[in-house]
């Protein structure tokens, strides 16, 4: 590599970083407790029972979810991967933005309130929306998208001038003699080639992730208007079938699924006249991958069953791989371990430029004396 390329490459990796550092800085921080988000949310207290998920009447549910706040509607459900509980949001109306949602949340299997804290609040809520969004909705996601662009650029380029810079070095060496700065340089360059995979990895399918509500915009406006062009028109769109027929129903037509979303009639992910459910999988892959189907609201008829595109089906299967929360806690630890180093890695090359920076202001009063 010729010293005119070593010092483009230096000036991209020098310049995408700086743009790009604070906020990974930012991302990798508020991440941190987001990969044991599960291990820190509330203690569920899961009564025993022979009763099977599913046996409570979610009709019952809804209608004392209602109840328990007057005048408001339940624009959709919400089932856990991992325990027989459905969070029950109840709004204003159903096109409600979820961060004003009221959740109750309830056992599938009893029927049984369970008392926990709303899940949009408290510090794990703060940490997921600066990490989402900078609690400044789709125009704060995608510019955090740009910045892990920006990212991906700066990793490729510290890739490239690993090699010309540590020839001469053996693999992990730390020079004792030189100064701090030599020191953070090494350390900066050990971390940073042993995080290169999983940082790549992680910003990579950060930036997918970014992309999630375009992808919803997109399926909505193609395939939601597909599937339910397949339905006749209702007889009565003012008649709702109770809505535990039409979870029968659609576990019917789609065997060996679990329910995991269901949107009401008037929300963004259904239309006025049909109930959307959104089914996965049972294996650690197919868990991942959401199946739509579409019932009619006032038969409870399934209408409509299909795959999601590939487009949201690289996105389901990207977020597992960001947060690391498909290999239970022993992954989780890994995924964090990671993380803290590249911190050190983000907070490492910000000194190296800020004293690079001061180095060469010092000595530049000199030179003009000199001279």
């Amino acid at each position: 590599m010729t010293p005119r390329t070593i010092r483009i490459w230096s000036w991209l990796h020098r310049w995408t970083s700086l743009v790009c550092t604070v906020f990974a800085l930012m991302l990798c921080i508020t991440g941190l407790p987001l990969i044991f988000k599960d291990e820190l949310g509330p203690d569920l207290r899961l009564e025993a029972t022979t009763n099977a998920p599913g046996t409570a009447s979610i009709d019952d549910v809804i209608a004392r979810a209602m109840a328990a706040r007057p005048g408001q509607v339940v624009p959709y459900l919400f089932y856990d991967r991992d325990h027989p509980i459905v969070k029950v949001p109840t709004a204003p109306s159903m096109i409600t933005d979820p961060g004003d949602f009221h959740y109750q949340v309830f056992d599938t299997r009893t029927g049984r309130q369970i008392a926990i804290p709303q899940p949009n609040e408290g510090l794990l809520y703060i940490m997921l929306r600066l990490h989402l969004d900078l609690f400044t909705g789709i125009g704060g996601t995608l510019f955090l998208g740009f910045m892990g662009l920006l990212l991906v650029v700066a990793i490729v380029s510290g890739v490239v001038l690993y090699g010309p810079f540590t020839r001469r070095l053996d693999f992990g060496a730390i020079r004792n003699r030189g100064g701090r700065q030599l020191k953070w340089l090494d350390l900066h360059n050990l971390l940073g080639i042993v995080t290169l995979a999983w940082f790549s990895v992680v910003s990579f399918t950060g930036v997918i992730n970014t992309l999630a509500a375009p992808i919803e915009l997109a399926w909505q406006a193609n395939q939601l208007v597909e599937m339910a062009s397949q339905a006749k028109p209702a007889a009565d769109p003012t008649r709702r079938a109770p809505i535990d027929d039409v979870l029968r129903d659609v576990r019917k037509a789609v065997p060996g699924m679990n329910v995991m979303t269901v949107a009401f009639p008037g929300t963004p992910f259904a239309t006025p006249s049909h109930v959307a459910i959104f089914l996965t999988g049972n294996t650690p892959i197919t868990s991942r991958i959401l199946k739509p189907a579409l019932a009619d609201a006032s038969t409870g008829q399934v209408v409509s069953v299909r795959d999601m595109p590939w487009y949201a089906t690289t996105l389901f299967m990207s977020q597992p791989l960001h947060f690391g929360d498909y290999g239970g806690l022993p992954l989780k630890v890994i995924w964090a371990l990671f993380d803290v180093a590249t911190i050190v890695v983000l907070i490492s090359g910000l000194y190296l430029w800020w004293a690079k920076r001061r180095r060469r202001r010092s000595v530049s009063p000199v030179s003009e004396i000199a001279a």
